[in-house]
Formats: structure tokens, C-alpha cells, sequence
């Protein structure tokens, strides 16, 4: 089982906002596979900071708008 990563994001409502890019369209542009992609989407991988800032650029947001970090509380 695959451990959950403190870091969500809104690439895949970003996707369908930017004229409906698909998975394999933003992997194309930032340089990664789809299935990275389909992984950082659903939360099991956490991208580099370099890709996490091509993701933003493709999706021609800032990074704070496709990621947020929610550290888990102490003692959880």
C-alpha cells in the first residue's frame, strides 16, 4: 500500500479549466509520463519542485493554486 503524500493538488480541475488538457497533453509539455502524472494527481507521488513549477506553468497558474501542503498534526 502506497502511503498518502501531505501535498494535494487541483491539477486535474486545472486540466479541464485549460481547454481540457489531458493527462497525457500536461506530460508531454512538463516532460514527465502519464502515468507520473496520473500519480501526482491521485496523490501517491510528490513531484520535484522543478516539475511541480512546470506544472503550474502549463497550467498557466501559480504554484499555490495547483499544490497545497497540509502537514499532518502532531501525535496523528
Amino acid at each position: 500500500m502506497v502511503k498518502p503524500t501531505a501535498i494535494t493538488n487541483n491539477i486535474r480541475t486545472l486540466r479541464f479549466m485549460a481547454d481540457e488538457m489531458t493527462q497525457a497533453d500536461l506530460a508531454e509539455e512538463v516532460g514527465l509520463t502519464r502515468q507520473t502524472i496520473i500519480a501526482i494527481e491521485q496523490g501517491r507521488y510528490s513531484p520535484s519542485l522543478e516539475a511541480a513549477f512546470k506544472i503550474a506553468q502549463a497550467l498557466n497558474t501559480g504554484l499555490d493554486d495547483v499544490f497545497q501542503y497540509s502537514p499532518k498534526a502532531p501525535g496523528k
